[in-house]
């Protein structure tokens, strides 16, 4: 897509681009060069033009469309194919539905309006147009559907740090909410399609709450958004690069082990449990202790009140701090 082209351009110079070299790196004309110049403006990008110096890129609007998605990528295989949606239903069941049809590995969907997004135990999921991220990544591990389920850990660490990257000190409350100031940010559901030992793919959802201002009553104790958090509007288009750029890098390392070995002391050093009184919620009986971090598999260790050391699985039960939200 021309757009993608001369965004990517005019973003990878940071200076002015004459209209000679785009027309060149371009293998168009001037005219169309001029024309793809005046969509962009129309569509809210703020771009200087100056005679015998060609054209600048001065501010982006807050979009989520193809070509600024993937103008501001810069993966390997995450995100390369993107599937973009302005409405739809669930992004989840868009990335199933391309995954059957043979959709690679890093197929990113997103949407800036999920009609029927869900979270764990089928709960219904917030999702107002125009102020957060929602989106599906698809993946095809050659590892058991056991070792897929820790996926979910893995997408947890990467939006962490890629929130943290813009300053704001986000955590994570295990298995995989994203937390900032007690409150959750952000939201992450993982389903299969798979039989007992092979894994046909791997879907991991996101909903992240990047400028959304106020929130329906009966989750406005427990969920924030990183406008609220940092004071100032997030580009999301340039979140999920980063997210993406992280999960990559993480994703790699899984898969040299199919475990979390390698990840788990970064995992802990932002895990908000670790060290804290935690409730677990398991159907065979509800116990308190002290959670200890996680193991290689992602399970959390929970250190009973009698000095046992158990290991919560997160398919299983739910873990609560017993004094709030954390």
């Amino acid at each position: 897509m021309r757009k993608t082209e001369v965004l990517t351009l005019l973003r990878a110079s940071g200076d002015y681009l004459s209209g000679q070299e785009l027309c060149g790196r371009l293998g168009v004309s001037r005219t169309a060069v001029w024309k793809i110049i005046n969509q962009l403006k129309e569509e809210g990008y703020e771009i200087e033009a100056v005679p015998n110096r060609g054209y600048r890129l001065l501010a982006s609007p807050d979009l989520l469309g193809e070509s600024e998605i993937q103008s501001r990528l810069h993966t390997r295989w995450a995100g390369k194919n993107l599937i973009f949606r302005p409405v739809t239903g669930s992004t989840n069941i868009d990335a199933k539905a391309a995954a059957e049809e043979g959709a690679p590995e890093g197929t990113l969907v997103v949407t800036e309006r999920q009609e029927a997004g869900r979270g764990r135990r089928g709960r219904g999921w917030d999702s107002p147009e125009g102020c957060n991220l929602y989106f599906t990544l698809l993946l095809r591990p050659g590892c058991t559907p056991d070792q897929a389920c820790m996926l979910t850990l893995v997408m947890a660490l990467a939006v962490t740090k890629a929130v943290r990257k813009l300053g704001v000190d986000a955590g994570i409350k295990w298995p995989n909410d994203i937390v900032v100031s007690g409150k959750k940010v952000c939201g992450i559901l993982t389903e299969m399609s798979a039989e007992p030992d092979f894994i046909h793919y791997v879907v991991i959802g996101t909903g992240i709450n990047v400028n959304q201002e106020s929130f329906p009553e009966e989750i406005s104790a427990t969920a924030t958004s990183l406008r609220l958090e940092k004071g100032e509007r997030i580009g999301r288009a340039g979140l999920l690069s980063a997210v993406m750029e992280q999960f990559e890098s993480a994703y790699q390392t899984f898969c040299s082990t199919w475990d979390l070995s390698a990840l788990t002391a970064e995992y802990e050093s932002m895990l908000l449990n670790k060290d804290r009184p935690v409730r677990v919620l398991d159907p065979k009986g509800e116990f308190e202790g002290t959670a200890r971090g996680i193991n290689e598999k992602g399970e959390l260790l929970v250190e009973r009140r009698d000095g046992r050391l158990a290991c919560v699985y997160a398919g299983e039960v739910s873990v609560r701090g017993i004094y709030g939200y954390v």
